[in-house]
């Protein structure tokens, strides 16, 4: 399995905002098109938000999930509110299962 570790800095005071637009509609949204969110926390001040999302066993399966995702309708009219919660900063590692 091939997966992204994210973690992304969350905008001060936004966390709740944040994991109800993740929950309620991000995660709905990848999972339609083939990514699975496996788990997701936040740090003890609540100040990054981390988790792992898969997406099969290839990198091809990556990159056709994620172009089918950004591409979706809904994340092109709602990105800039989706990204109004964070400041930015995120770390995206590519991880794979052994």
């Amino acid at each position: 399995m091939i997966a992204h570790l994210r973690t992304y800095k969350v905008a001060s005071g936004k966390m709740d905002s944040w994991l109800n637009v993740f929950e309620s509609k991000l995660i709905p949204l990848m999972a339609e098109h083939g990514i699975k969110v496996e788990s997701y926390w936040m740090n003890e001040d609540a100040s990054e938000f981390i988790w792992i999302r898969s997406y099969g066993a290839t990198l091809v399966e990556l990159e056709a999930k994620e172009a089918a995702f950004y591409g979706s309708e809904w994340w092109i009219a709602n990105v800039d509110y989706v990204r109004s919660h964070l400041t930015g900063d995120r770390e995206i590692k590519l991880i794979h299962a052994t």
